[in-house]
This record gives C-alpha cells, sequence and structure tokens, in this order.
C-alpha cells in the first residue's frame, strides 16, 4: 500500500445533498490526503432542512461490502456514522472485532441538525453494550453524550443541566478509550470541545461561535480526526488537526439550499491558506 495514502473506511448512511453522511466522509477524508473506503449502511431521503425518510441495508450487505474491502486493503483507520439498525450495529461490531489493532472513530448519531430520530432505545444500548466497548475515541455533542451516559437513568436522558464531566466518565466507563464532547448546543458566549481520556487527562479548546447553523459538521469532525490518525497522529494531536480543519471548513461554509450551510472541506483548494479561531 502506498503510505502516503492510507485507507479510511466509513460505515455511513448516504445523503443525497452531500452535505452530510457518507459524502461528508468522502469529501473529508480525500481532502485530508487519505482513501476513502465506504460501506453504505442506509440510503437517505434528506435536504439541508431534516431527513424525510431512510430505507435501511440488510446487514448481510454490510457485511459483505466491508469483508469485501478489508479482504482487499490495508486499512489504517475506522470511522462510524449513522448505522441504521440494531442487526447493522451487531455484524459492524463483529468485523471490528477482529482488527482490534485499527483506530476506530465513531460518530454518534443519534438525530439529524432539525431533530429527527435516527437511532432507536434499542440501538444506542447496542452502541453502548457493542461498540463503545472497541472505540478508540467517540465525538458526541452534548445532547448526545447526556443522552447516551444517563439513558438509563430515568429522567437523566434529557437532563439539559446535566454535568458533561459527569456524562464523559461514564461514557468512558463504557468501555471508549477517549471522549470528544463537542459544545455547539451548550449556552456559551464560545464553542468549548473538551477531550477525556481513560487515563485521567483532560483538554479543552475554545472556538469563535460561528452564526451559522451547519449540515454534517459532526460528520465532518469525525472523519478528520479518523483522517489525522490514520496519518499516525496520536488522539491528541488527531483531535487538535481535525478540529482546525473544521472550523476553517464551517467559516467557509456556503448555503445551497434552503435549510443548514455545507461546510466547504475543500475550502484550501479555493483561498491562500485557512485562518483558525481556537485556542487550546
Amino acid at each position: 500500500m502506498n503510505s502516503a495514502l492510507p485507507v479510511v473506511l466509513t460505515f455511513a448512511a448516504t445523503d443525497p445533498t452531500g452535505g452530510a453522511g457518507l459524502q461528508a466522509d468522502v469529501l473529508t477524508l480525500a481532502s485530508i490526503g487519505c482513501h476513502p473506503a465506504s460501506v453504505v449502511t442506509a440510503i437517505t431521503v434528506q435536504d439541508t432542512l431534516g431527513v424525510n425518510d431512510i430505507m435501511v441495508f440488510d446487514a448481510d450487505w454490510v457485511e459483505e461490502q466491508a469483508r469485501a474491502v478489508l479482504e482487499d486493503m490495508q486499512v489504517a483507520a475506522f470511522k462510524l456514522g449513522m448505522l441504521g439498525s440494531v442487526e447493522n450495529i451487531t455484524v459492524i461490531a463483529e468485523i471490528l472485532s477482529d482488527y482490534p489493532e485499527i483506530p476506530l472513530i465513531m460518530d454518534t448519531v443519534l438525530a439529524s441538525g432539525r431533530g429527527d430520530e435516527l437511532a432507536t432505545e434499542e440501538m444506542q444500548e447496542a452502541m453502548i453494550d457493542l461498540l463503545l466497548p472497541q472505540a478508540s475515541l467517540i465525538t458526541p455533542n452534548s445532547l448526545e453524550a447526556r443522552r447516551l451516559a444517563f439513558m438509563n437513568d430515568g429522567e437523566g436522558a434529557d437532563e439539559q443541566n446535566a454535568a458533561l464531566d459527569e456524562a464523559a466518565s461514564r461514557l468512558l466507563a463504557m468501555g471508549c478509550e477517549h471522549v470528544l464532547i463537542t459544545g455547539t448546543h451548550e449556552r456559551t458566549q464560545e464553542v468549548v470541545n473538551t477531550l477525556y481520556s481513560q487515563t485521567g487527562e483532560m483538554r479543552s479548546w475554545t472556538w469563535d461561535r460561528l452564526p451559522g447553523s451547519y449540515h454534517g459538521s459532526g460528520c465532518t469532525l469525525a472523519a478528520a480526526i479518523a483522517a489525522c490518525l490514520a496519518h499516525g497522529l496520536d488522539v491528541a494531536e488527531a483531535v487538535a488537526e481535525a478540529q482546525q480543519y473544521t472550523w476553517a471548513t464551517l467559516s467557509s461554509a456556503f448555503r445551497l439550499g434552503m435549510g443548514q450551510h455545507i461546510p466547504d472541506r475543500l475550502f484550501w483548494a479555493r483561498e491562500e491558506g485557512g485562518s483558525s479561531g481556537g485556542t487550546g
């Protein structure tokens, strides 16, 4: 394999707008110098406003796609997005267990930007039981972090005031090595993203809060981290570099439809360099 072009295998649903999902992953991975291999988990009917319908692929098709790639290519990192069903989660977990040495980045997709539900409670439980223990890093936003961490607490799943440090501690106890909680949904003047790890280390980055609403920002960040890990960076370095890249895509975003802006994942090809709005 050409060491200058590492392969990242993404499992995700398609988005016909090209703003999120599989298309966002492919654009991001290619932009950061990786070869994007992909497994389609579902096909969505959506626009930049929200998701209208989903056709989930049969788990056998998901497995056959993944096995075909893995038996043919040397994969440097895995990235998970929307998975579609408990059956898909189960088969993906089985596949990943055969490759424990390959870093796994998991974007814990629970809902669309509009709030359309994309993961049932049974799917969330399967993610927690089968995928989190294998994950090198998960990238929930603050709403997703609370929902997953407190889902068995009765009142806790949607508790907006639940401490994010406690949510991260609970998620780490579920088995993942690192948790990056993004703060876009918090009522703060700036966006604060915080990385937690099993070792107890914690690091935060502060970013200028941009005025728009973005379609596929979470996909972009998780895919960018996977790309950076595939290039050999450690987790903290990959998270820092991926945030720089993601912030630049958002600050250069464009609005093609009637809803959210789409991150410009090829911003570097259209302008001289990219400005950074973060501190860490």
